[in-house]
C-alpha cells in the first residue's frame, strides 16, 4: 500500500491524478457507498452518473474531505490524502469545488470572488484574475456583483473561482441544473473546453445522461452505492450490464420470451439463444430509433406482406411530434404488447393505421428477466 509520501513518478508509470480504493459510507448500518474503486489521470473527465440517491454525491463530499468514510482510501498523485487514520484536511489536498448553486459571495466582485483564496502577490493575483476571465468570456464584468449577472455568466465565474488556485482535481456537485435548459448545452461546451486547457483531472457527479455522454471520457453507472458499469459513453450506451443501463440512457421497448430448443419466439420471428437453458425466461431490450418502419410493406414497394417473418404487424395507438422526431406507439398483432418507435422529423399516421415494423437485431440487448 502507498505510504503518505508523495509518489515522485513521471510519464508512463505517473500515479493517477486522483484513485479512490475500495470507498464505502454507512448510514444506519445501510452502506450508500458500497465498495466504490476507481482511477481518474489527469487532464480526463469522470462522471458519476445515477439517480438520486445512489451515492454519488456522498463520494464527492468523502473525496472532498467534508465527509469521512467508514473504510477505504483516497491518494492523489499517488500520495495518500485520507483513510479512516490519516487524514489531509480538505483545504491540503489541492481539489477544487464546484456546486450546484455556484455559491459565490454577494458582496464581492467578480473579480473578487475569482481571487477569494489565492495566495502570491496581488501583481500574480490580478494576472490570473484576469487570465481566466478572459477565457470565461467575462473580462468585461471583472467589478460587476454576482446579481447583476445572468445564470449563465455567474456558472463560469464559480468555474473560474473553482480554477484559480490551479487545482490537480475538480469535483464538481450538478453544476449546470440551476441553468436554463436551452443554455446548458453552450456553458457545459465552453466548461469542457477550458477544463481540457487546463488539465485538470474532474470528477463530475449528474443524475443526467446526456450531460454525461457529452462531457465525459469515462462514466461510472451508480446504482444502489455501487459501481454497476464503467467505461467510455458510447460503449455504456451500446454494451449496456443489464435492463436498468440501456433503460437510464433512454427509453427502451422490452420483449419477454422463453427459451425453448435455443430459440425463443418474438413479433420480429426467432432468435437463436445458444447456450441458454430450455425455459429460461428473457427480456430482449431495443431502443425506439431501433425499431424501423418497412415503408415497402406499407404499400410503398413490391411486397406488401412480410415473406420471412422479420417484420411484424402493428396498428398504431398514438403519434406525436417531439421537436426533432415523432414518437409514434404501435400495438402488436402478435402479442398485444405496445412498442415505441421514433422516426427524424414529421411523421404522425393516424389512430388505427396497420403498419408492418421490423426490428435492428444487432442492436438488441439480451438479458435474464426481471421480475
Amino acid at each position: 500500500m502507498p505510504s503518505p509520501e508523495s509518489v515522485q513518478q513521471t510519464g508512463r508509470d505517473a500515479p493517477p491524478r486522483l484513485e479512490v480504493q475500495n470507498l464505502i459510507r454507512r448510514f444506519d448500518a445501510q452502506a450508500v457507498v458500497d465498495d466504490v474503486s476507481f482511477r481518474i489521470p489527469s487532464g480526463q473527465v469522470t462522471c458519476l452518473l445515477g439517480p438520486s440517491g445512489c451515492g454519488k454525491s456522498t463520494t464527492l463530499r468523502i473525496i472532498a474531505g467534508v465527509d469521512m468514510q467508514d473504510s477505504g482510501q483516497i491518494y492523489v498523485d499517488g500520495r495518500l490524502v485520507c483513510d479512516t487514520v490519516f487524514r489531509v484536511p480538505p483545504e491540503r489536498r489541492a481539489i477544487g469545488l464546484m456546486f450546484q448553486d455556484f455559491a459565490l459571495f454577494p458582496h464581492l466582485s467578480v473579480a473578487e470572488n475569482v481571487a477569494f483564496g489565492l495566495h502570491g502577490t496581488r501583481a500574480e493575483k490580478r494576472a490570473r484574475v484576469a487570465d481566466l476571465l478572459e477565457r470565461v468570456h467575462l473580462e468585461d464584468h471583472i467589478d460587476s456583483y454576482p446579481h447583476a449577472l445572468s445564470g449563465g455568466e455567474q456558472q463560469r465565474v464559480a468555474l473560474a473561482r473553482a480554477l484559480a488556485p490551479n487545482p490537480r482535481i475538480l469535483l464538481m456537485d450538478e453544476p449546470f441544473s440551476g441553468l436554463d435548459e436551452r443554455l446548458r448545452d453552450g456553458i457545459r461546451d465552453e466548461t469542457l473546453a477550458l477544463l481540457k486547457e487546463e488539465g485538470t483531472a474532474v470528477l463530475l457527479v449528474t443524475h443526467e445522461p446526456h450531460e454525461a455522454m457529452r462531457m465525459a471520457d469515462q462514466i461510472l453507472l451508480m446504482r444502489a452505492g455501487k459501481i454497476v458499469q464503467r467505461g467510455a459513453p458510447y460503449n455504456l450506451y451500446n454494451a449496456p450490464v443489464d435492463r436498468a443501463a440501456a433503460a437510464f440512457f433512454s427509453d427502451v421497448n422490452i420483449l419477454r420470451t422463453r427459451v425453448r430448443g435455443a430459440l425463443c419466439d418474438t413479433p420480429f420471428g426467432q432468435f437463436l439463444m445458444p447456450g441458454q437453458p430450455d425455459d429460461t425466461e428473457v427480456e430482449i431490450v431495443i431502443r425506439p430509433q431501433h425499431l424501423k418502419i418497412d415503408f415497402d410493406r406499407n404499400g410503398r414497394g413490391p411486397n406488401p406482406t412480410p415473406q420471412d417473418g422479420t417484420a411484424a404487424r402493428a396498428c398504431v395507438e398514438r403519434a406525436r411530434f417531439m421537436g426533432r422526431e415523432s414518437l409514434i406507439e404501435y400495438r402488436m398483432d402478435f402479442d398485444g404488447s405496445v412498442l415505441k418507435v421514433t422516426v427524424p422529423n414529421v411523421f404522425l399516421p393516424n389512430p388505427g393505421t396497420p403498419m408492418w415494423l421490423t426490428i435492428r437485431r444487432d442492436r438488441c440487448f439480451v438479458f435474464p428477466a426481471k421480475d
